[in-house]
């Protein structure tokens, strides 16, 4: 495996300890191979579920790292086109975290979501030792789907169904404990409802499928299991979820989060919510981690936000003639070998000025 970014670090030592690890992981050197000892034995303030997990579950501490790896990466394509787009700029990144905007409520729930999934993709594969697939015993057969073949179908669970709820479980004793000890402030209540956002974007939209079996192609019997939504699709969901985040005040008794405005209801447990405004990432600013947007590319004939218009911020952008290595006339070789020519190409860039 290779030695993860500073990026990547930088976010999963905060995620661990959300109060007060800005800048622990500067601390702890870098880069640094992401594995259980290492995490273990360099972040000395894990207490309670976490060194619990370090020192009973290493192996789950793994998965946890591999979920954090899955969310960043997931952040960064989804956030491509935007101003902000998940910068891979450590010093700015740890400023984003910081500060209790929308971007912030996406990155803890990409992460939370992350390590839920990476998680119960490890049980499903065998490569834990206190899971596997889910268990359907108690579990009510599976609807029959309209459509041929379905009338007097005899239906089963089987296969390997993935066992979420064990992943739902870890990421919730690893990513809510350093939140959840003695903490009642704001940020503290907005961290642990977008955590949780993130872990029921994957749990709540679990699928079913199956394979028929039968003579000659008939489904006289069919074996159902239930399915982890691709990534992607985790990460399209919570995208929804940014673009109609919930702004949030604390009440009275600091238990509770109150919508801020005039008759806007309550955010569900699924909506992702922040209690201050984004800055609009158009310069680089350190101190509010933006790295602006001068040299991004953007596409001069797109309205949306990679439209040279809304991510140049109206300063303009210039075309500018690029020659890129392209593989060209890939060939296969029996056997197993595909050979390919390196091709030059010309392409045009819109740069933001």
């Amino acid at each position: 495996m290779l030695p993860p970014s500073r990026t990547q670090l930088g976010l999963f030592f905060i995620l661990l300890c959300p109060a007060n690890i800005i800048g622990l992981w500067w601390a702890v050197g870098s880069p640094l191979v992401m594995d259980p000892n290492s995490i273990c034995r360099k972040t000395k303030r894990l207490a309670g579920k976490q060194a619990e997990l370090c020192q009973l579950e290493p192996e789950i501490v793994q998965e946890v790292a591999k979920g954090t790896k899955l969310g960043v990466r997931e952040c960064q394509y989804q956030f491509r086109f935007r101003r902000w787009n998940c910068t891979s700029h450590s010093k700015y990144f740890g400023k984003i975290l910081q500060q209790d905007i929308r971007e912030t409520a996406f990155v803890y729930a990409i992460t939370a979501a992350g390590v839920s999934h990476a998680i119960t993709q490890a049980c499903s594969m065998g490569e834990l030792l206190q899971c596997g697939c889910e268990l359907t015993r108690s579990r009510a057969p599976p609807a029959p789907t309209a459509g041929p073949g379905t009338d007097g179908t005899a239906w089963e669970w089987g296969g390997c169904g993935d066992d979420v709820q064990f992943g739902y479980e870890k990421s919730q004793q690893f990513m809510d404990a350093k939140s959840k000890k003695g903490k009642n402030d704001i940020r503290a209540l907005i961290d642990l409802h977008n955590n949780e956002a993130g872990r029921l974007a994957v749990r709540s939209y679990m699928r079913t499928e199956c394979k028929c079996h039968g003579l000659s192609g008939s489904c006289t019997l069919r074996t159902c299991w239930r399915k982890m939504p691709h990534f992607r699709e985790v990460g399209d969901r919570l995208l929804e979820r940014f673009n109609g985040a919930f702004k949030v005040m604390g009440g009275n008794d600091g238990k509770t989060l109150i919508p801020v405005g005039d008759n806007i209801k309550p955010p569900d447990k699924q909506d992702l919510i922040y209690s201050a405004d984004s800055p609009d990432f158009c310069s680089a600013n350190r101190k509010t981690g933006s790295l602006g947007t001068r040299g991004r590319v953007c596409n001069s004939t797109a309205m949306d936000t990679s439209g040279c218009d809304l991510l140049c911020c109206g300063r303009g952008h210039r075309d500018e003639t690029v020659v890129l290595e392209e593989n060209c006339l890939c060939r296969f070789h029996w056997c197993c070998v595909v050979q390919c020519r390196k091709c030059s190409v010309r392409q045009e860039l819109s740069l933001c000025v």
